[in-house]
C-alpha cells in the first residue's frame, strides 16, 4: 500500500473542521502541531514588536494515495484556502515507506476492496 502525507497549515479555529472533513473522506488519523507561525506574500503587522496574526496549526495526515487528492481538495474547500488570502494552505508529498500503520492498512484494505 502506498501513502501520501498531506500537510495542512490552517487557522486554529478551523482545525476541528478540517480534521472532521478529512476523517469523513478516508483519513484514519492525524497529528496536530499547535501554534505554528507563517508569512504569506505580505509581512504580518506588528504592534510594539508583537505579531498581530491568528495562530496556525499544522496538520499531518498520512493517507492512502488513492484517497489523497480527494481529501486534499475537500479540506481546501471547507477551509476556504482559495477563497480568501491568509486562510491556510495544504499540499501532499509522496511517502517512500511507513512503519506503525499496520492497523490503518488492514482497515483501508477492507474499505478499498469494497469500492473496487
Amino acid at each position: 500500500m502506498h501513502f501520501k502525507l498531506i500537510i495542512a497549515f490552517v487557522e486554529d479555529d478551523k482545525t476541528d473542521l478540517v480534521l472532521e472533513t478529512a476523517r469523513k473522506n478516508g483519513a484514519k488519523g492525524a497529528t496536530v502541531i499547535n501554534n505554528a507561525r507563517g508569512e504569506g506574500l505580505k509581512q504580518s503587522k506588528t504592534f510594539f514588536g508583537l505579531t498581530l496574526e491568528t495562530q496556525r496549526d499544522v496538520l499531518l495526515l498520512l493517507v492512502e494515495e488513492h484517497l489523497s487528492r480527494h481529501i486534499l481538495e475537500t479540506i481546501a474547500s471547507v477551509a476556504k484556502f482559495d477563497s480568501a488570502p491568509g486562510t491556510g494552505i495544504a499540499f501532499q508529498i509522496d511517502v517512500e515507506d511507513a512503519i506503525g500503520v499496520t492497523r490503518q492498512v488492514e482497515e483501508l484494505t477492507h474499505e478499498l476492496e469494497d469500492k473496487i
